[in-house]
C-alpha cells in the first residue's frame, strides 16, 4: 500500500493512493487523523486488506492529485536518525575508511517537508550539498532486537528522503554533524509512505539524483555496507525507535563534496531524486 498526506502544510489530509489509478488517491481521514505513529503502529496486514476493500468499496471520498500540494508521508516523525557514510563508494569519494560500525547522526525532526517544497539553503551556508537516501518508516516500539531478522516485524514501510547537508558547518565549525544537517527544510520526504510489503527487498534499489536535469548520483542499495535490518537491528541496541520514526540510510556516490568542481547548491536549481518503487521528488532550491 501507498499512504500519502495532501494538503497545506500543518493541514494536509491522510490518504491512500490508489492501486491503479495513481492520479487518484482516498482521503483517509474518518479513520485516522493523520499517518502518524498512532495509526502505524496499527497497521497489520488485516488493518491494511480492510482498509484497500473499503476505498475499492467506494467508502472513502477520492482526492484528486493534480495541482494538490503533496505533504511529507508521516506526520511528526518524533525523531529522524541517519547513518552516515553507508555506501562504499561514497566513502571513498570523501576519503573516509570504510566504518567499522554504523556511524549514527540525528537530524531535527522539523527538517522533514514535503516531496515538491522548497529548499532553502541558509543564510551564510556556502556548501550546501543533496543526498538521495532510502528512508525506513518504523511500525513498533523497537528496542533491544534479538537478531537482525527481527526487524523485519518493526518496519512499517519505506520511502524517499534528501538528506540536505551544509559541508561547512557539518565538517568544519567543530565536527558536530547535527548542525549541518538540521537546517530548516534539510529533509524533503515522499512522496509515499510505501508498505513492506511492496518492497520484498530494499536491498536491490536504484537510487537517482539529478539537479537542472544533469544526473548527479546513480547508485544501488546493493551497495549499502550496513544493510536496512542491520540499521534497524543495531539502532535498537542504542535507542528506543517508535512508531512513526524516520530511518535515513545513507547514499551513494555523486555527492557535490566528492565531486571537485562541482558546484554546491545554488538558488533556483531543481533537484530530482527518485528511487525505484517509491516514486518522485522535484525539489526547487531557494533561499532562507
Amino acid at each position: 500500500m501507498r499512504f500519502l498526506r495532501i494538503g497545506p502544510a500543518g493541514a494536509e489530509r491522510p490518504a491512500l493512493l490508489h492501486a491503479v489509478d495513481t492520479d487518484v488517491a482516498y482521503d483517509l481521514s474518518a479513520v485516522t487523523p493523520d499517518i502518524d505513529g498512532a495509526f502505524l503502529a496499527g497497521l497489520t496486514p488485516a488493518r491494511r486488506a480492510d482498509l484497500s476493500a473499503r476505498a475499492e468499496a467506494g467508502e472513502f471520498p477520492r482526492l484528486p492529485l493534480a495541482d494538490a500540494r503533496v505533504g511529507a508521508p508521516v506526520a511528526r516523525p518524533g525523531k529522524v536518525v541517519c547513518i552516515g557514510l553507508n555506501y562504499s563508494d561514497h566513502a571513498a569519494e570523501t576519503g573516509q575508511a570504510i566504518p567499522a560500525e554504523p556511524v549514527v547522526f540525528m537530524k531535527a525532526s522539523d527538517t522533514v517537508v514535503g516531496p515538491y517544497d522548497e529548499v532553502l539553503i541558509p543564510r551564510g551556508s556556502a556548501k550546501t550539498d543533496w543526498e538521495v537516501e532510502l528512508a525506513i518508516v518504523i511500525g513498533a516500539r523497537t528496542r533491544y532486537l534479538a537478531s537482525v531478522e527481527d526487524a523485519d516485524a518493526v518496519i512499517a514501510g519505506y520511502s524517499i528522503t534528501n538528506d540536505v547537508s551544509e559541508r561547512e558547518w557539518q565538517l568544519e565549525r567543530g565536527g558536530t554533524w547535527d548542525k549541518g544537517k538540521s537546517c530548516e527544510t534539510f529533509n524533503p520526504m515522499g512522496p509515499w509512505l510505501v508498505t513492506s510489503d511492496e518492497v520484498p527487498d530494499p536491498q536491490s534499489l536504484g537510487l537517482r539524483l539529478r539537479v537542472n536535469g544533469e544526473t548527479r548520483q546513480d547508485g544501488t542499495t546493493a551497495n549499502m555496507i550496513f544493510d536496512v535490518r542491520y540499521v534497524v537491528w543495531y539502532l535498537s541496541q542504542f535507542m528506543v525507535l517508535e512508531p512513526g520514526d524516520v530511518v535515513n540510510t545513507g547514499t551513494p556516490a555523486g555527492v557535490a563534496m566528492g565531486t571537485p568542481g562541482q558546484p554546491w547548491l545554488q538558488p533556483g536549481d531543481v533537484m530530482d531524486v527518485e528511487i525505484d518503487g517509491l516514486g518522485a521528488q522535484r525539489l526547487p532550491v531557494g533561499k532562507a
